[in-house]
């Protein structure tokens, strides 16, 4: 008999919310179900925490309810509920059985059967249950295996799995990307490039979402080459991805926006293209924009690198460094970066003012010129009112 205990099996807020359910339906109504047992058996903390249970939704908010829970239908037509107890949320879901699938979306019915429910989900590591004590349920036979061996397989036949719902493609890539060792399930890798089409019925959000969530994993760089060979990358990108560059750069950061950012190619017009096309939001394609020059320092390395920061801000140095083949001129940017602040233009119209210049024009012309040789110079502290003078002078002395 396998058992879990994570810390979440014991908290008050999870507690209150199977002795909820269970005052309603019995001690077996409820079981937790999916990611959290599965986290627990590798002994890694679950991010959310689900039930799956045999009432129905209406007898679920009517048992939260007499606890004094709060009930929150976010998904009531497909059986999902979710509890907030003591600010905890809990993902509460009658078990189901799929009537109809186009690839999107499905429709259900409800069941009291475990196996039934366990049958229609994924993979098996995502098919398994545990009770309020802590014993694991295992419906598939062989969840606990696949999740201790870093396995990721369908449920079933893998092809019918992916024409139910299109996402599992990418959530194959995905979840073996956060807990396969070795190479990909070869049947389930192949009924995703046999389907790498389905990608292009799903929806911009999910795609960018799916996305994010591989490229947050550890070492992603595997499941990207195993996702490039079955030709569902390019859909996604919308071009081929630099995966190498991704293997080099992953070590480096595990920010999946630079993970990204090195996926593409260092073309600023084509990057902001692509991610508009995925509807990230406009932050992050901005940021993604610029992060899509190749770097180059030229003349003295340190001074170079705080011009950069300077001109570009300290973010999207560091974003070109960590994508750089140039590993002299990357450590370089990103140490100054860590240790260095640029300094504020130290003059402004009124100092221009006082030399002279009316309001206007001139002034952005002048404040401009003494901008560009007091960066050049590496940022003096000193001089800065003969330099300005000396800008005025170039100004006055380019007018016709």
């Amino acid at each position: 008999m396998t058992r879990i205990a994570p810390a979440w099996l014991s908290d008050p807020g999870t507690r209150a919310v199977m002795d909820a359910l269970a005052t309603r339906g019995g001690d077996d109504c409820a079981r937790f179900v999916g990611g959290c047992v599965r986290d627990a058996l590798l002994g890694r903390e679950a991010l959310d925490v689900d039930v799956a249970t045999r009432l129905h939704p209406a007898q679920v908010v009517e048992a939260l309810s007499a606890a004094g829970l709060k009930a929150v239908p976010t998904g009531i037509d497909h059986g999902t509920v979710t509890a907030v107890s003591r600010g905890r949320p809990v993902e509460i879901t009658t078990l189901r059985r799929d009537v109809a699938t186009d690839g999107r979306r499905a429709v259900v019915a409800f069941t009291d059967d475990w196996a039934e429910d366990a049958a229609r989900r994924d993979f098996h590591l995502n098919a398994l249950y545990a009770e309020a004590s802590g014993k694991v349920f295992d419906p598939t036979g062989r969840g606990i295996d696949d999740v201790l061996a870093g396995r990721v397989v369908f449920v079933g036949d893998p092809d019918r799995r992916i024409a139910e719902d299109h996402l599992r493609i990418l959530r194959f890539f995905r979840f073996f990307a956060w807990f396969g060792r070795g190479e990909p399930h070869a049947a389930g890798l192949a009924a995703c490039a046999a389907s790498a089409e389905g990608v292009d019925r799903l929806s911009a959000e999910r795609l960018s979402a799916e996305m994010i969530k591989l490229l947050s994993a550890p070492d992603p760089a595997a499941a990207l080459r195993a996702m490039a060979g079955a030709g569902v990358l390019e859909r996604v990108l919308g071009r081929p991805g630099d995966v190498d560059r991704l293997a080099l750069v992953a070590p480096r950061s595990d920010d999946p926006l630079v993970r990204l950012s090195a996926l593409w190619p260092d073309d600023p017009d084509f990057v902001a293209a692509a991610a508009r096309r995925l509807r990230l939001p406009r932050a992050a394609w901005a940021r993604l924009e610029a992060a899509a020059v190749l770097l180059a320092l030229e003349g003295e390395v340190d001074r170079a690198a705080r011009r950069l920061i300077y001109e570009v801000g300290a973010e999207t140095a560091r974003d070109q460094a960590l994508k750089s083949p140039d590993r002299a001129a990357s450590e370089a940017v990103l140490a100054m970066a860590a240790r260095w602040t640029p300094p504020r233009l130290p003059v402004g119209g009124r100092d221009v003012a006082r030399l002279g210049i009316p309001t206007g024009p001139q002034t952005g012309a002048v404040l401009k010129a003494f901008e560009s040789e007091w960066v050049a110079d590496d940022f003096p502290t000193e001089g800065v009112a003969e330099r300005l003078s000396a800008a005025v002078s170039r100004v006055r002395g380019s007018e016709p």
